[in-house]
């Protein structure tokens, strides 16, 4: 796996910086095929320099969203991090922009497809995404992105997400430390099901898990995959980070949270259930019953 990674980084960086022929991105379709939403790979891209991702704009960008829709902390925090006693800078998200290099924190732009620059850039980049994602997860929706700005040394504690992920490295490096999320000695069925169930995105980082995963040194020029609730954490290297997260889901999520869901009244119920991804038929008919299950609830309330 190491090497047929660096194989693909080496073969990446000999088009970074080349004349994109009007593509955003760069992609392996072999690599595509055989890992996504199965295990990370590389892509390239052509988004450095782009006048979006430079800190002015994105002080603007920050003054339009929604305040829900920005989330910034110190940075200068432990993998582990507890998320209800995350410490803050006392800053506000503008001057933690503004002061970035200097003031340890880590902030997230959230939903940025709501300002019409970003989604053209959003949509764009996954319509590339889609001539190689839709043969194997057919059904692109919901397509989101985020932009997070990240001091030197900051750190991203160790967490999960919901939807397929690209992150493109724009400005500085990051090293992620990314785990097998179909390793249930990584991550248990109970930890999906409370994930699926609504819970918060951090995880607990066990000391075990350190001789377990893949290291990759994100630098610009280059993206991630990050397959489905693939576990990680992020540190950042010695200058500020700018990087751009290009998400999006598809009904087999849908299909397979439902099936956690399932999962999670039969545990409480007493009983052991399979763990979804053992059985297909079985999850398929989990995920109806859910399904099912809330059509008659509508159905009820909408007859009261």
């Amino acid at each position: 796996m190491r090497s047929s990674l660096m194989e693909q980084a080496s073969k990446l960086s000999a088009g970074i910086g080349a004349e994109p022929d009007g593509r955003l991105l760069q992609v392996d379709p072999q690599a595509f095929r055989e890992c996504f939403d199965r295990k990370p790979f590389f892509i390239g891209h052509h988004l450095v320099g782009n006048p979006l991702f430079e800190l002015p704009r994105l002080l603007r960008l920050a003054q339009t969203l929604p305040e829900a829709d920005v989330e910034y902390n110190a940075g200068n925090i432990p993998v582990n991090q507890p998320p209800d006693s995350t410490p803050r800078t006392g800053l506000s998200a503008e001057e933690t922009i503004r002061r970035i290099a200097q003031c340890k924190s880590w902030l997230v732009l959230k939903y940025v497809e709501n300002d019409p620059d970003y989604r053209v850039l959003l949509h764009q980049c996954l319509a590339e995404v889609a001539s190689h994602s839709e043969p194997i997860r057919p059904g692109m929706c919901l397509a989101q992105g985020f932009i997070f700005i990240s001091s030197p040394g900051s750190v991203t504690p160790y967490h999960m997400d919901p939807e397929h992920n690209f992150l493109l490295q724009i400005r500085g490096s990051k090293r992620i430390r990314l785990f097998d999320g179909h390793d249930p000695t990584i991550l248990s069925a109970e930890e999906l099901e409370q994930h699926y169930g609504g819970a918060h995105r951090n995880l607990v980082f066990r000391d075990e898990l350190e001789t377990k995963g893949w290291t990759f040194d994100l630098k610009p020029g280059f993206g991630l995959h990050f397959p489905v609730t693939a576990p990680h954490y992020v540190k950042n290297g010695s200058e500020v980070s700018v990087s751009f997260s290009i998400t999006f889901r598809t009904p087999d999520i849908a299909r397979r949270g439902e099936a956690h869901n399932f999962n999670t009244f039969l545990r409480r119920a007493g009983m052991q259930p399979a763990p979804v991804g053992m059985h297909p038929w079985r999850d398929h008919l989990k995920s109806f019953t859910v399904r099912a299950g809330r059509r008659v609830n509508r159905l009820i309330t909408r007859t009261r």
